[in-house]
């Protein structure tokens, strides 16, 4: 009975308020939505469940998908147990979990706001914003051009593991190292960097209606910005994302379950990027073509039959099919073939591993060595002249020759220098005077070993801040000295341009 006369009389208790507001004018109206803005805002900001949250068990490198329903709208983070899942009204997935676990805290993974579910209220509080730096990493010009500088300090994990930002692990799914090692390479190629670490500068490009590659752009984007972060959880991270959009535009060509070639997928990968950040065949058209584009001069002369006598070989060379023809074409790297392995070892024994220099695979584009390509039916001799050379040189190796049979490897090691290496050496004497620096340091090497059909690859990053070398397999990341580099069976090398004449 009191409870039901105390509901009957609150009525009355209201009213001589209601009027005291009518003639009083509206101030105490406006106290009265301030008070319940005010709990609102109370309720947002000191919300009891905080102290649940797990940052071990958070990971935002795989795809945004609901672990129930697999939609990708909406989605939300416990930040619990790190699952994902869709909504947050009831009967949503979400709602669920966090009445099923008492599970209370979520992340919207695209507005990157807080909420208390099942009691749904947004979460307002500053000690969230590293979780939400970890799913967006922002970078400024400033903090850009100081990840180079030789003061950064490092930087520590969830766990208390220190990393450099920078020098972090790529995660293996199944086969795909040889994608992996050329995203550290070009995660270490600066203007690339710098470019792809600030989003607004690939944001407002323009694109055709419905054209969805340029999702590929976006996903290299953020795992940059991943792996520059300073405030990671952990100190590796996951390339999910990036390699599920290889799959999908390379048509399958490139697929995270089995093995492939990393200079097939470095070319894929650069003319891709180039293409849909709206560059074309000019030099400064993108970030691509200003770092990697070189020029060269190609000369071929047709070579008459074998089986012809010396009369007739002569009457065909005076006619203008079998004349010197040049033409002018762009690279994006440089292809360097190894000397073909000895069949027999020496006398010495010294030619157990054959060694070969670098410079000796750089004569191949000196305007004067001839090389000889066998077409079907006709036999060629080229020469190679270097016109223009990029900020990068990116230098294939050559190592695996495809006969009839099967896949072989050219085990040749070459020896080459960390730095200073002088591509002046190979380009003409006009054309050395067009090049004010022509001197090169290494800044990525990409070697293979094992088997020609299986094997794993590992790259040699420097990190400049520490002027270190690394070297990465997967997650593993190792200090290693310069001296060890050049004895590693280089499969992919990108030099860098020094411009100071330090020596």
């Amino acid at each position: 009975m009191s409870t039901r006369q105390g509901q009957e009389a609150a009525p009355p208790v209201k009213k001589p308020k209601l009027e005291d507001v009518h003639d009083e004018g509206e101030g105490n109206g406006e106290q009265q939505i301030v008070k319940r803005k005010q709990t609102v805002t109370d309720r947002s900001k000191q919300c009891p469940y905080l102290d649940t949250i797990n940052r071990h068990l958070l990971d935002f490198d795989f795809e945004k998908l609901c672990s129930v329903s697999l939609t990708r709208i909406n989605v939300y983070a416990c930040l619990v147990c790190g699952k994902y899942f869709q909504g947050r009204g009831t009967n949503t997935h979400a709602y669920t979990h966090s009445v099923a676990e008492s599970h209370h805290v979520f992340l919207n993974l695209s507005t990157l706001k807080f909420y208390c579910l099942p009691d749904n209220y947004e979460i307002i509080d500053s000690s969230l914003d590293d979780i939400k730096y970890v799913l967006d990493p922002v970078f400024t010009m400033r903090d850009i051009r100081s990840l180079d500088r030789e003061d950064v300090k490092q930087s520590r994990t969830v766990d208390g593991t220190f990393y450099h930002p920078g020098v972090v692990g790529l995660n293996n799914i199944k086969a795909n190292d040889y994608c992996n090692v050329i995203l550290q390479a070009l995660s270490h190629v600066k203007p690339i960097r710098d470019f792809f670490l600030m989003e607004k500068n690939y944001a407002n490009i323009k694109r055709p209606p419905g054209d969805t590659a340029f999702t590929l752009v976006q996903r290299f984007g953020e795992l940059l910005r991943k792996l520059w972060n300073p405030r990671n959880f952990k100190a590796h991270v996951s390339p999910h994302e990036m390699l599920q959009a290889v799959v999908l535009w390379s048509n399958k060509q490139f697929q995270i379950t089995k093995q492939g070639d990393p200079i097939e997928f470095l070319s894929w990968f650069l003319h891709s990027l180039h293409k849909q950040l709206r560059g074309n065949k000019q030099p400064d058209s993108s970030v691509i073509n200003r770092s990697f584009l070189g020029e060269m001069k190609i000369y071929t002369r047709k070579l008459p039959p074998t089986e012809l006598d010396d009369v007739q070989k002569q009457l065909l060379l005076a006619t203008d099919e079998y004349q010197e023809k040049e033409e002018t074409s762009t690279f994006l790297y440089l292809t360097c073939d190894l000397p073909a392995t000895p069949l027999f070892i020496d006398e010495l024994r010294e030619n157990i591993i054959p060694q070969v220099n670098l410079y000796q695979l750089l004569a191949k584009f000196n305007s004067i060595s001839e090389k000889e390509y066998k077409t079907y039916k006709d036999n060629f001799l080229k020469r190679f002249e270097i016109t223009r050379l990029p900020k990068y040189v990116i230098l294939y190796i050559k190592r695996f020759t495809k006969n009839t049979f099967f896949l072989e490897k050219n085990p040749t090691i070459v020896n080459f220098p960390v730095k200073n290496v002088d591509f002046g050496d190979i380009l003409t004497e006009d054309n050395k005077k067009t090049h004010q620096y022509t001197k090169y340091n290494l800044v990525a090497n990409i070697v293979h070993d094992g088997e020609p059909n299986s094997g794993t690859y590992r790259c040699h990053i420097l990190q400049k801040s520490t002027n270190q070398w690394y070297e990465m397999q997967d997650l593993h990341v190792t200090n290693i000295l310069p001296q060890m580099i050049t004895l590693t069976e280089a499969y992919i090398q990108i030099y860098e341009l020094q411009e100071s004449d330090e020596t």
